[in-house]
């Protein structure tokens, strides 16, 4: 087969989920209907926090960040999933695949580091209450969010950069719906032993050691609960902390579920549905999480419902 170089303009053949153009059709409307509500929830959600004076908060400033990255993490991928299908093309250039495994990474990566500065911001209220206002103050937690999104575009250079060394055969089938990295590597034509140790590294120093950081703060959280006497006390302590705790366990189960389900069966397959997991149905569900289990979400929500109500009526009764 015909080869290129890393400058090459070739293309790269997404092959998706199947053939069968009656199942494509019924994805197009599931894929388009998930997105949809993802970014209109995450949307809601910034919306709610941005106009209830009583969310400014740390914890709720955390929170609107981590929906904005979540619809730009969903974005990376959605879209040209869901033209592809509409066009029955499976086409992506090779600058668009780099592209979408940079932003990718970015912004998978700034989920990460956003649940590991929520997961401290739970640790700083639960176990130091009378420091929490003096310890995150709004210069703090703007450097926390400016930092998360430097280390996360930092740590998906060395990714991108280094694939750029490698050749493809022309026209390279990827057997994922959108440019996965280690997809892309299995398909190079060259070496890739550099390639999966710069994975591996960025996977341990932006994956594993914040995963040891929200595991260590929970840690520290619980056992302040325990030492709390009251049975209410512990449900207030600990319901501060339920829903953030619940989109972690969601986010890493399904995302570790990828490679595990790789590594065991080997399979594309497998690590395609596994990849539709945390790339669809996590951001998805996070919107439902923080406003069913919050009550000062749902009461922002309502407020804001409201008056969005309201101020459409008057709209429509115009000027008397």
């Amino acid at each position: 087969m015909e080869k290129r170089n890393q400058t090459g303009t070739g293309n790269f053949i997404l092959l998706g989920f199947t053939e069968d153009s009656d199942l494509q059709s019924l994805l197009f409307g599931l894929f388009l209907s998930m997105y949809l509500i993802t970014v209109f929830g995450n949307l809601l959600i910034i919306l709610t926090i941005i106009s209830d004076p009583h969310l400014h908060t740390p914890m709720y400033f955390f929170l609107s960040s981590l929906s904005l990255a979540d619809i730009a993490f969903t974005s990376t991928t959605i879209p040209k999933c869901l033209l592809n299908i509409h066009t029955q093309t499976k086409i992506i250039t090779y600058a668009g695949c780099i592209t979408q495994i940079f932003f990718f990474i970015v912004f998978g990566c700034l989920d990460n580091l956003l649940l590991t500065v929520m997961a401290y911001d739970r640790f700083v209220a639960i176990c130091h209450p009378l420091h929490y206002v003096v310890i995150m103050n709004y210069r703090i937690c703007g450097m926390l969010v400016l930092e998360s999104w430097f280390v996360s575009v930092m740590g998906s250079l060395p990714g991108t950069l280094t694939i750029l060394r490698l050749s493809f055969c022309t026209n390279t089938e990827i057997p994922h719906y959108f440019c996965d990295l280690p997809e892309v590597l299995k398909v190079a034509c060259s070496d890739t032993l550099i390639n999966n140790i710069v994975v591996y590294s960025v996977t341990i120093i932006l994956g594993v050691i914040p995963l040891t950081g929200i595991l260590f703060s929970y840690s520290q959280i619980f056992t302040s609960i325990l030492r709390i006497s009251s049975a209410d006390g512990k449900y207030k302590a600990f319901s501060t902390c339920g829903s953030h705790l619940l989109v972690v366990s969601l986010f890493y189960g399904t995302g570790l579920g990828v490679y595990l389900s790789s590594v065991a069966t080997m399979s594309s397959k497998m690590s395609l549905m596994a990849s539709v997991m945390y790339t669809m149905v996590t951001p998805m569900l996070n919107p439902f999480i923080y406003t069913l289990r919050n009550r000062d979400m749902k009461g922002a929500l309502r407020r804001l419902l409201g008056n969005m109500g309201s101020g459409s009526e008057g709209a429509m009764a115009g000027p008397s």
